[in-house]
Parts: C-alpha cells; structure tokens; sequence
C-alpha cells in the first residue's frame, strides 16, 4: 500500500490499526508459539520452504558445515593444527599459533571484540546471525529437516504420519529418521571432540578402539544424545528457551534495525487484509496486499505468524519471505509484503542510516580489532617470568649480593628453542643454574620452570629493592624477552 492519504477518515483508519497493532503486539511477546497456554508443547510442522533466499542460505550453510567439518583436520606445515581448544590442558591453538595460560588476556580481548561484533551486527542487521550463520539452525533446517522432508515427506504428511497408527509404513520411517538422527550425531561429536583433542589424537583413539577409551566413550555417547536430543526434539526451543540472543537483541535493535518485517502499510490497507479474489480492485476497496493465506505461518520453523510484529521466536531465517514472495506472484501483486527492512523504512519509507550510536559501535569495535593485531604480533616467541623465591633473603658471597629466583619460560613457537638466561641491566652480574648449564632446551608449545642463583656485585646495587632487567636470549645471541623484578639486597642510608 502506499502512503496514506490525507483523507482524515483514512488516517484515523491507520492508526486504529497501529494502535490494535501494538496490544496484539504486547499479547504476542507474552505468550511463545511453541507452547499452548497451558504450558503444553505445541509441536511445529514447518512447510518445506522454496524460493530465491532459502537457496541463498543452502549454499551458506553448505559451504559453513564444510569449513566447520573440515577444519580440526587441516594440518598446517609447521605441525599445528589450523585450531585447538582443549580445555582441560589449557592448550589452545589459532590459526596455528599456539596459546597458553598467560596469553588469557588476549583470549579475553578476543571475547570482548566478539561481544561488541556481535552487538553493532545486530543493531544495524537484527538476527541475520541466527538465520544464516548460527550452527543450531544450520544443523537443524539444512541438515536434520532435510532428511526429515525426505523420509516422511512435506507438513501434511508429517502431521498426518505422527497421527496414524504404529503401522508398518510408520515404524518403518520413524526408524529410519530416528537411526539417521543418532548417526549424524555422532559424527557431530567426533568433529567437536577433533577441535579439543585434535585430529591426530582423534585417529589414534580409533585406531586403539573403544575398550582402550571407555571414558572417551562415554563422553562420545553423551554429547551424542545431547544432540540428537537437540536436533530430534528440542529444537527450535533451544532458540526460544535456551539461547539468550533472542532477549538481547530486544535490548539492542532499535527503529533503525533491519530484520525480517511484515509491510503492515501496503498489507492491511484501509479496510485490513482480506482474502484474494478475482478481478477485485482491491485498491478501490481499501484491502491491503496480504490475502490471508496463511503461508507465512505454515513455513515457519518457530511456529509464529511475522504480520505480528518483532518476536523474539523469529530467527530471521527468510522462509516467510520466499513463501509470499511465491504466492504474490500467483496472485499478481508485487512482492516484498514481507523483506528486509526496519520499522522506519515501513512507518516512514526512510532508509537505513549510520546512526551516531552505531559510530560509537564501530570505533570501538576498530579499536578492539587494532589492539588484538598489536598484541598478538608483538607476542615475544618466548615468554619468561621471573620471581624470588618465596620464604628466602639475600646472603653475601664476597663482592656479591645473591638472590634465589625462579624461572617459569613458555616456548610460543612451532619449533624447538635454545635459550640462556642474563641480567640486562647489571654489567658485572652472574647466574648460575640450581642444575645444569645456563642453556635451556625448549620444545615446541613447552612450559618450563627451574631456579637459579643471581649475583650482582655489591658497588652496583643502588637499593634494598633494586630493580633488574633479566633477558632472555636464544642461540643466535639475540634477545627475545624481558622481565623487570626486585632484587633483595641490604637497605642503605
């Protein structure tokens, strides 16, 4: 439809409407479409969905589950896999780098950016996250609803299946679907275990065999029910009960937030939506575009009906979109009733703009992302600390003043190292190792820790708490790490 008129009989037609609009709105966000009011299941039997957008985000999630499948396998030449989050180690491989412990803040920088990522997307974009990247309906609608469509066939025949009898015909498909089910499960907990443990750990426990790894085993089968249990029955639950995203993006979208948005102005017209008839001017008659026919709501994967507003159910997934797209087309009218668009685009016709907050976003957002690539170039290969051992006093060995300190070196590298420690700051200086030589041997990814004896001259200490520089140098000479401490020494007047 387009603007109103300045007929005041039709402007009061409109916001009639906007005013009804908004109390079904209010009723809407207090009820969730998966459930009766009762507090009973409802159970959704989405429409297989065709059109321009849904064959968009098949080629998406495609392309998305290869990436994630294939990634934990990919060997890079200097031995890392390309990621590696294990946990329970505290190893932690990106893009072949490897993480330790020490390397938290960067880690938390990187949550920090992800979080601010994620709020300027959904300010600009609203859920597109959720509808064509998110794993949870990646794996539900490309992959577990599409084995679903082709087994027992499309809403009607799924709603007239569950109906029916235990015959033979439904035992048989229920079976077949439910055995699919748990297989792609389990492949699903094999690929997220690879990520943790890594690939060659992961061949090594197939090739050893179940009874050599009964723990393994078990965590296997119990991240295998878990989805299975999502993806089989849960499902679009996890989105409106489970997931927070559905209640944060109600704090952060805005009138200036695309999303996936029903044309209220050219769907109800003057005199509401109607069904279609032929050779109606329905212009003439007031009714908007939207013939009632109920498609939007049959393909929906949360069960909700989008000409209700912004839902919290809603994932963006586009399927309503191609659906009155398809029967605009066999009705005649222009397409687009349903589309990206945000709330002032529809109330106003105004297009999205960059908001001042969004700018804010965005600088901080490219601060984030400039201090990430600061800090993690600028990582030394090897990290040193050194600290006084706890409990213990200087003593004096001639012209020496001599401290008890503990190493602690964290090889940040894909190859071995060979390094020796030395006091930077005090030229006359000495260290001498609890054991061995001062010449340590550090394997790739190793944290090593050891003591030593540092013995600065007398005539050279400046205070009780003199601060020293000791480096950390590998076998070409060079240094490679700094550490500033306090070395214990007699208090002078």
């Amino acid at each position: 439809m387009s603007a109103p008129n300045s007929d005041p009989k039709d402007e009061f037609h409109l916001d009639d409407y906007l005013r009804e609009n908004d109390q079904m709105k209010e009723d809407v966000r207090s009820s969730i479409g998966t459930m009766e009011k009762s507090g009973k299941r409802k159970w959704v039997y989405p429409r297989k969905p065709r059109g321009k957008f849904t064959n968009y985000r098949t080629y998406v999630s495609y392309v998305l589950l290869a990436i994630l499948i294939v990634t934990p396998f990919i060997k890079l030449p200097n031995g890392n896999p390309l990621f590696k989050f294990d946990v329970l180690q505290s190893q932690f491989v990106i893009f072949g780098f490897p993480f330790f412990t020490s390397d938290f803040f960067l880690l938390a920088l990187g949550m920090i950016t992800t979080i601010i990522f994620i709020v300027l997307f959904t300010m600009a974009y609203g859920r597109l996250f959720c509808g064509w990247v998110c794993p949870q309906t990646i794996f539900l609608e490309m992959v577990f609803r599409k084995i679903e469509y082709a087994i027992e066939g499309d809403r009607a025949k799924q709603i007239r299946l569950d109906k029916q009898d235990w015959d033979e015909e439904k035992i048989r498909k229920k079976l077949l679907k439910w055995t699919i089910f748990a297989i792609i499960s389990f492949i699903i907990a094999n690929v997220f275990l690879a990520y943790i443990i890594g690939a060659d750990a992961l061949y090594a426990l197939i090739e050893d065999g179940p009874v050599d790894h009964v723990g393994t085993l078990v965590g296997l089968i119990f991240f295998s029910a878990m989805f299975y249990f999502v993806f089989a029955w849960f499902r679009e639950q996890a989105c409106t009960l489970v997931c927070p995203y559905g209640r944060f993006q109600g704090v952060l979208i805005d009138s200036h937030t695309i999303n996936v948005a029903y044309d209220f102005k050219r769907g109800e017209g003057t005199a509401g939506r109607a069904k279609f008839r032929k050779n109606e001017d329905r212009k003439a008659e007031g009714k908007g575009d939207c013939i009632d026919c109920g498609q939007c709501v049959a393909v929906c994967p949360t069960g909700i009906d989008i000409r209700d507003g912004i839902q919290l159910e809603c994932v963006n997934c586009t399927a309503c979109i191609d659906a009155c797209d398809d029967v605009m087309l066999k009705v005649g009218l222009p397409t687009g009733l349903i589309r990206y668009a945000s709330e002032d685009d529809i109330k106003k016709g105004e297009k999205f703009k960059f908001t001042k907050r969004l700018a804010a976003y965005t600088i901080a957002l490219l601060l984030l992302i400039a201090a990430m690539t600061v800090f993690l170039f600028s990582r030394p290969d090897v990290e040193s600390k050194y600290l006084k051992v706890p409990g213990t006093d200087y003593k004096v060995e001639g012209k020496y003043y001599v401290n008890q300190f503990e190493y602690t070196l964290y090889n940040k590298t894909n190859k071995d190292q060979i390094v020796s420690l030395k006091l930077l700051s005090h030229a006359n200086s000495k260290i001498e190792m609890y054991e061995g030589e001062n010449k340590l041997n550090l394997e790739k990814g190793q944290i090593v820790q050891g003591k030593f004896y540092l013995k600065v001259p007398t005539n050279e200490v400046k205070s009780y708490k003199e601060k020293v520089v000791i480096g950390l140098i590998n076998k070409k000479g060079k240094v490679i790490d700094k550490y500033e401490t306090s070395f214990s020494a007699p208090f002078k007047y």
